[in-house]
């Protein structure tokens, strides 16, 4: 009988030694009770070895041998939650694993979770994800994006994420096509349809592994066995593209990534391609608003990771853009730049009053009607410059302005820019990527001027006129004039492309973004008509001189411009 429970408990105890054999079989010649307390006192002693060497096991805390999985959006088992509880790291850390030989099962499958929900776009196809499941809505014009439910692996070799099937029972048949393996391919970028920029994109491939003979299961987990445990699910992101220009890191990869992510509430892993310290230092803010975990540099780190399930690519609106009614959580552009105040909003980031930036104590201190409204000019260097900045920021000055000139390129972090521009009331500028800052003004209470050189109007509103108006923020377009550009100086008097851009850009035909990126972009400088441009300053002021009457007549009324 002892033998049977031996076998039964799955443990294998220590041998006796000669003497405790011996003992054992002269007890049992001896018969009667004079041989019982022999025998009590040896079955004791294997008792009390047993516990000695084995209770450690059990009763002493220590971490998990794969790195312990923290309760969160997911309920684990109760028998993974009572082996880990007590030793749970806090959640932001990652679970680094080894190879030992006390793995769970299936080369350490995070398994009998509660479904996580993955996607939060509303009517997708990849809504309701049942578990072992790939989907990948292909239908929108400017990306794709996948989703994986399930224990998910990484596979660097191949640049791949493997999905494992769940653990089943060893009697349970193998699901039909079991030496199948489903496969998608994905390049995670939102300019799908700009090929040129798309193909640098690294490819990750999704594979899905069906359900094969125990056996057969058992050894393809132990090829990709957990070195690193997540207890969230993981999101694939690019930081290659157009990453230079800050138009498109809002654009093309961070306002996506907060529409695809901001569901799970930091309750995700970042896994990037591309990635770069310098790209993760300049927006390191931004990336720790969005996880609460440690950025995985998916080309570099070869260590399997396992995650509880996978998005691979964002979603994209429209042009900086929120559109509420294709979230289920029905957010907004202003919940982004609250996202965004929230990243950033640190007393010790705004700017000095001795340092000529002002402060946010003198407007919290100056009586809303006798406070002048602070103007930020954005500065260009280059293309598309402002020739006659100084006159500008004079006028704006004797309009009743407090003026700051904000130099770009200047390498400030971020932090510094948002300091910066959330003080403003209102933010001038030429059409370029610095504009995009007007994700920093204050919804509600702040004003865009965009000054929009000759050929660009319509996307100069597009890009960053409409935007701005989604966000609550009162906007004013100023359209260049043919005088006013630089190109009138370039070309002849009555040239189509000066005295009629819009004919000159459809006599381009496919070629016409050629002729707006090397002319109207990059050629042209604009040098204001002072008279024609106080009325758009003075209108401006206006608004914001009612708003502060507003505030100081209804100070509970909602914010209007």
């Amino acid at each position: 009988m002892a033998a049977a429970s031996k076998a039964s408990s799955g443990l294998k105890p220590p041998a006796m030694d000669d003497a405790a054999a011996a003992a054992a079989v002269k007890a049992t010649k001896g018969g009667g009770r004079g041989a019982f307390l022999p025998h009590f006192f040896l079955v004791l002693s294997v008792v009390t070895l047993c516990a000695v060497v084995y209770a450690p096991r059990f009763f002493v805390s220590g971490p998990a041998p794969y790195g312990a999985v923290v309760v969160g959006i997911s309920t684990p088992s109760s028998t993974t939650t009572s082996r880990t509880s007590s030793s749970a790291p806090p959640l932001g850390l990652e679970h680094v694993a080894g190879r030992g030989d006390a793995e769970q099962e299936h080369g350490g499958a995070l398994h009998q979770y509660q479904q996580v929900v993955l996607d939060n776009q509303v009517g997708s196809p990849c809504a309701s994800l049942p578990n072992h499941t790939i989907c990948c809505d292909r239908t929108d014009y400017h990306s794709d994006v996948c989703f994986m439910s399930g224990d998910v692996r990484t596979d660097a070799a191949s640049l791949s994420l493997l999905l494992f099937p769940p653990p089943r029972a060893s009697s349970a048949p193998a699901e039909p096509g079991a030496a199948a393996v489903t496969e998608e391919r994905i390049r995670p970028y939102t300019r799908k349809w700009d090929a040129y920029i798309t193909k640098t994109i690294h490819e990750v491939r999704l594979r899905r592994v069906m359900a094969r003979p125990p056996e057969e299961e058992a050894a393809a987990a132990a090829a990709h066995r957990c070195d690193v445990r997540h207890d969230a699910p993981v999101l694939v992101v690019t930081a290659a593209g157009y990453s230079h220009n800050m138009f498109h890191v809002f654009n093309d990869g961070f306002l996506p990534l907060w529409l695809t992510a901001q569901h799970l509430r930091r309750h995700v892993v970042l896994a990037v391609l591309s990635y770069s310290p310098r790209w993760a230092g300049t927006y390191g803010e931004i990336l720790s608003g969005l996880s609460r975990y440690h950025v995985i540099d998916l080309l570099r780190d070869k260590r399997t990771h396992c995650f509880l399930g996978a998005v691979v690519g964002t979603r994209y609106h429209d042009y900086l853009a929120v559109n509420s009614t294709r979230l289920r959580d029905n957010r907004t552009i202003v919940d982004f730049h609250d996202f965004l105040a929230g990243v950033y909003d640190d007393d010790n980031l705004k700017p000095k009053a001795d340092d000529g930036g002002g402060s946010r104590s003198r407007t919290e201190e100056t009586p809303p009607l006798e406070r002048r409204p602070r103007l930020g000019i954005v500065s260009r260097k280059g293309r598309r410059v402002i020739e006659n900045q100084a006159a500008v920021a004079r006028l704006a000055a004797s309009v009743g302005f407090d003026v700051d000139v904000m130099e770009t390129a200047t390498g400030v972090p971020l932090s510094a820019m948002y300091a910066s521009v959330s003080s403003y009331d209102a933010l001038v500028g030429v059409h370029g990527a610095d504009l995009t800052t007007f994700l920093f003004l204050r919804p509600g209470r702040a004003a865009l001027a965009q000054i929009a050189p000759l050929g660009i109007t319509m996307l100069s509103r597009n890009l960053f006129g409409v935007p701005a108006a989604r966000m609550g923020l009162h906007y004013e377009q100023y359209d260049v004039s043919a005088r006013e550009s630089s190109l009138s100086r370039q070309y002849p008097a009555g040239h189509v492309v000066v005295a009629d851009p819009a004919r000159a850009r459809r006599e381009q035909g496919k070629q016409e973004w050629e002729l707006v990126e090397h002319v109207y972009l990059r050629g042209q400088n604009v040098s204001l008509d002072l008279g024609r441009f106080r009325e758009t300053l003075a209108r401006i002021h206006s608004r914001l001189k009612e708003r502060q009457q507003s505030q100081v007549s209804s100070p509970d009324a909602s914010p209007q411009i």
